[in-house]
């Protein structure tokens, strides 16, 4: 099969969280011997912010880890529709895109029955912002793939589109694995963006203070930190390291006692059920996690044997205290949640779901 796929940035992972699953879902396509072909925006906002922070360097460090991926950047004045879909079975587009180009890819999908059309959405502007969802027209997509059931609910509910299926996100396992050989040079790693004040009383509550108030050694990995923020987690004895390519991940989880996960307000209050691809990655790395509430309604995960809950800061106190006391429980519940992973939320998993829906079609 041929795959067209239109991302924001397949280059970038800067502030760009979906980088991570289309990197993992293409790899695997590729691996079956399927044909892909992705395009991105050559103005992509996360592509620029990541040249004009880390350099041309950070391109040559993606381009040496994924050799076997690349993408064609355009502009949309002079994207050559024709030669772009010639062939096509599967097009999928992202919700990071132009409403221009989602609405010719529909013109498109009505002149030729050649290919099946799909919209792939994984973000939250769909209750957060719905005024922005509604600019897309949708009439000739076959369908919507959304990263969460009740994502898929709304598109439906608002007549939106006629039919959505629920396509979580997952770990690419070929990148995101244990590294047990690496030594342990802190208590705490959390890697996390800071997210537009989406979480900053959380991140207080469930990360800074805890830190400081069990003294444990810690750092921190993100964009758009404001210079407050930054200072906050110095005084508290937070490392902030700034940006981590996605794909070095697991190096820094290996060398870290354990993780927290800090879901942005809109996933704790309106959008339950979908976790972001962070706790995926970190439990294919085998490394024990502590998160704050969210509530997984879709049952993913079993809380309590993949992970953690912390329901406030004191518990997210008692809950690291006991993982670095206690080796063997740790490596226990990092085992349980790394055995779900391998178990049902690879990226392999989700292309053999996204083959079984286009065989559907």
């Amino acid at each position: 099969m041929k795959f067209v796929l239109f991302y924001h940035s397949l280059l970038s992972d800067w502030n760009h969280g979906n980088a991570h699953f289309l990197r993992g879902i293409c790899s695997e396509l590729i691996a079956r011997g399927h044909g892909v072909e992705i395009y991105e925006p050559s103005d992509a906002w996360s592509y620029s912010n990541l040249v004009s922070e880390c350099g041309e360097a950070a391109l040559n460090d993606f381009h040496d880890f994924y050799p076997g991926l690349e993408s064609r950047r355009y502009r949309l004045e002079e994207l050559d529709f024709d030669a772009a879909l010639a062939g096509a079975d599967l097009v999928i587009a992202h919700e990071w895109n132009d409403p221009r180009l989602i609405a010719e890819l529909g013109n498109r999908r009505a002149e030729s029955r050649s290919f099946k059309l799909l919209f792939h959405d994984t973000h939250h502007r769909g209750v957060t912002a719905p005024w922005e969802m509604e600019r897309y027209d949708f009439r000739h997509f076959d369908g919507v793939l959304a990263f969460g059931e009740v994502l898929r609910e709304i598109y439906l509910k608002n007549a939106w589109c006629g039919r959505a299926w629920t396509w979580h996100e997952a770990a690419d396992t070929k990148v995101f694995h244990p590294l047990p050989e690496r030594a342990k040079q802190r208590d705490l790693i959390w890697i996390g963006n800071w997210g537009d004040d989406e979480r900053t009383q959380e991140l207080n509550e469930f990360l800074i203070r805890p830190v400081a108030q069990l003294g444990l050694s810690a750092s921190v990995h993100g964009v758009r930190y404001p210079g407050e923020v930054r200072e906050r987690l110095r005084k508290a004895g937070v490392e902030y390291r700034g940006w981590l390519p996605n794909f070095r991940v697991p190096e820094v989880y290996s060398e870290a006692r354990f993780t927290v996960h800090i879901p942005r307000r809109p996933y704790t209050e309106r959008m339950h059920g979908i976790p972001t691809i962070r706790p995926f990655e970190a439990l294919a790395c085998g490394i024990p996690l502590v998160s704050a509430p969210w509530n997984d309604v879709e049952g993913l995960f079993t809380a309590g044997e993949d992970y953690l809950v912390a329901s406030s800061g004191a518990e997210m106190q008692r809950h690291l205290r006991t993982l670095k006391a206690d080796a063997d429980y740790a490596a226990a519940l990092a085992r349980h949640g790394l055995e779900t992973i391998r178990a049902r939320h690879t990226c392999a998993h989700r292309v053999d779901e996204l083959l079984s829906l286009f065989r559907s079609l």
